[in-house]
């Protein structure tokens, strides 16, 4: 079991951030738009130049190739790319159980990308992150295309994969009901600092 650790870092215009998100704790980031969010998730992921230091476990981020941190360190953007035709040839391995849970039908595998809603293509980036078992998860408002009855559905599935799996997560949310379901710990940024929001 390992956690993520971030250590002075730095990017954009947020001052330095310390945060180490423990096994299976989920914690929820919020913010005005434009905050810098999705950035600090990209700069977690490797995607982003930063200054401080990030580390998963004993691994070090700038001691890997940077692929290799992001099969690890798997981030799931708002709006995700789709670069196959169909969607099983997305999915590391099969997962009929987890596609079952996301509300899909057992020959999701065969359909045409092309013909996936907004709200599918979320659900299915999900599905496609977790078939590459990553060790620690970034989603950045993995919920934020669906409707209220799958938004529950979906958060139910994520809080138990990253229990079972022991997956530190750190989780871009604007909805203060969806925050209170799922954040073991809330930090919002403001004035470019990261605040923890204690309720």
């Amino acid at each position: 079991m390992t956690s993520l650790t971030l250590k002075d870092v730095a990017v954009g215009d947020l001052e330095k951030i310390d945060l180490a998100i423990a096994p299976g704790e989920i914690v929820c980031l919020s913010g005005a738009s434009g905050a810098g969010k999705s950035r600090l998730l990209r700069a977690v992921a490797d995607l982003e130049p930063h200054g401080g230091r990030v580390r998963l476990g004993d691994t070090e981020q700038d001691s890997v190739p940077g692929h290799r941190w992001r099969h690890s360190v798997m981030m799931v953007p708002a709006e995700s790319a789709w670069w196959f035709d169909t969607v099983g040839e997305h999915l590391e391995k099969p997962m009929p159980e987890a596609l079952r849970a996301l509300g899909f039908a057992g020959d999701v595998g065969n359909w045409s990308v092309s013909r996936l809603s907004s709200g599918e293509k979320q659900r299915l980036a999900l599905a496609r992150a977790l078939s590459r078992e990553p060790r620690a998860l970034l989603l950045d408002e993995p919920t934020a295309n669906l409707d209220d009855k799958t938004t529950r559905q979906v958060e139910a599935w994520l809080q138990s994969v990253i229990r079972e799996r022991h997956c530190p997560a750190l989780w871009v949310a604007h909805r203060e009901d969806q925050i209170q379901r799922v954040a073991g710990r809330h930090f919002r940024i403001e004035d470019r600092r990261l605040v923890e929001v204690r309720e």
